[in-house]
């Protein structure tokens, strides 16, 4: 029998409460950036390792202030969203090398927001086969990197 190994999911699956408040004004605010896994900051964005990720190296782009869709944004805070995910999808080609990505907003609860009112951005690294039964029979994810390493893996690359 193989096991599947992943400790730090176990705030997940044992029901522990999210800490109150928006992850993203938390994380920000702290000013530490590894604890909260932050990997890059711009004025007005920063980059984030995602805790659930979908593959290894889900990142997230966040606008700094609190807003709730990319309508809200001015023009500075629209583009630092974007140099963001520029430099965090080169950190990822660098450490990892996929063979493409999933880049995705949702805006909204109905449109599978699990962060409602502050606009992040999806970076989700994808490689051919990187799908496979686990998630359909076992309602299993197998992710075959810690977090911490994942983020010991891209800093170097985000480093200025």
């Amino acid at each position: 029998m193989n096991v599947l190994w992943a400790p730090w999911r176990m705030a997940y699956v044992s029901g522990d409460q999210p800490t109150p408040g928006c992850l993203f004004c938390t994380a920000l605010l702290a000013l530490d950036d590894p604890k909260h896994r932050i990997l890059d900051r711009a004025s007005r964005a920063f980059l984030i390792l995602n805790a659930f990720p979908y593959a290894s190296g889900h990142l997230m782009a966040a606008t700094n202030r609190h807003v709730a869709s990319p309508e809200d944004l001015e023009d500075e805070e629209h583009l630092d969203l974007m140099r963001v995910t520029r430099r965090g999808l080169g950190a990822l080609r660098a450490a990892y090398r996929p063979e493409g990505f999933n880049l995705g907003v949702n805006i909204g609860r109905a449109a599978g927001a699990g962060v409602e009112g502050h606009l992040h951005l999806h970076i989700v690294p994808r490689w051919t086969g990187d799908t496979n039964f686990m998630p359909v029979v076992g309602s299993v994810k197998v992710m075959p990197e810690s977090l911490d390493e994942t983020f010991r893996r891209l800093l170097p690359h985000l480093a200025s």
